[in-house]
This record gives structure tokens, sequence and C-alpha cells, in this order.
């Protein structure tokens, strides 16, 4: 018996060449800004002042280096 083989297809998608600051990737950017937004939800309902303010900082810096409007806090009094 004979074996047919198949070649392998070269990859012809280019790779991501955006990135943000610190060389991190766009998408790994978003990934960091969408577990933010879920902690500072969870400090919000422990009640934990705290973590909200240290969620809603990164949460700001983030939305700034992805370019995107950065979300007001006004009980943190962040703006």
């Amino acid at each position: 018996q004979m074996e047919q083989t198949v070649p392998k297809m070269e990859q012809t998608v280019p790779k991501m060449e955006q990135t943000v600051p610190k060389s991190f990737t766009i998408g790994q950017t978003w990934g960091a800004l969408r577990k933010s937004w879920k902690g500072y939800k969870i400090a919000k309902v422990q009640d934990d002042r705290a973590k909200m303010m240290e969620y809603a900082t990164k949460i700001r810096k983030l939305q700034g280096e992805l370019g995107v409007q950065q979300a007001s806090f006004p009980d943190l009094a962040l703006n």
C-alpha cells in the first residue's frame, strides 16, 4: 500500500503586528480590560472601595492604551 501525503499549507494570514505599550497585543489588552471590569463589579458588590479604586484606575489606564473613551467613576472621584 502506498500512502498519499497531503502537503501542509503555509499560513498566509499575517500575524497581528499592532501592539500597545509594553509589548502586549491588542487582544491581550482587551482581555485585561474585561477581567478588570469583572474585578471591579465583584469589588463593588463586596463594597471594597480599595479594590474598586484599584480596578477603576486599571480600567482607565487600559482604555487609554486602547484609545477608547475612558469610563468615569464619579463615586470614586475618577472622572
